[in-house]
């Protein structure tokens, strides 16, 4: 016998939200120790966004992530747009981002470009950057 689902959805239901509340990544030692939250928390969010290619690793969500290994060998033209739209795309996903924009783009040496950008997230802006190899 199938469960009755009728009536269900009728009752009120309250949303709460999560506390941002997460470990803290210290990067200089290499350790994960004490917790980091409001705008630490959403700093070290983007970092672990930008930096974990989608659909690569099985612990993450196919909505985690940024996809960066399809723009190995394609003119700058196309990476820079591209980059911005995938940057932007990934981090909307965490809903303590409410936008991302002032894209730079730089040309360190040839094959790699550095794009810097700003995330403006509920608890404060977030100056961001990353590397890539194309």
């Amino acid at each position: 016998m199938i469960p009755s689902t009728v009536g269900f959805l009728d009752k009120d239901f309250e949303i709460e939200e999560q506390p941002s509340l997460t470990y803290k990544m210290q990067m200089d030692s290499k350790m994960v120790r004490g917790y980091a939250d409001g705008l630490e928390a959403v700093r070290q969010a983007i970092f672990k966004i930008i930096m974990t290619e989608r659909y690569q690793y099985i612990m993450y969500s196919w909505n985690y992530g940024i996809e960066l290994n399809d723009l190995f060998g394609e003119p700058m033209t196309y990476v820079c747009p591209e980059l911005k739209r995938r940057i932007t795309e990934a981090l909307l996903w965490d809903d303590r981002i409410q936008s991302v924009d002032s894209f730079e783009f730089d040309f360190p040496q040839k094959g790699v470009v550095q794009v810097a950008f700003t995330a403006h997230s509920i608890f404060g802006d977030v100056q961001a950057e990353r590397e890539v190899n194309i």
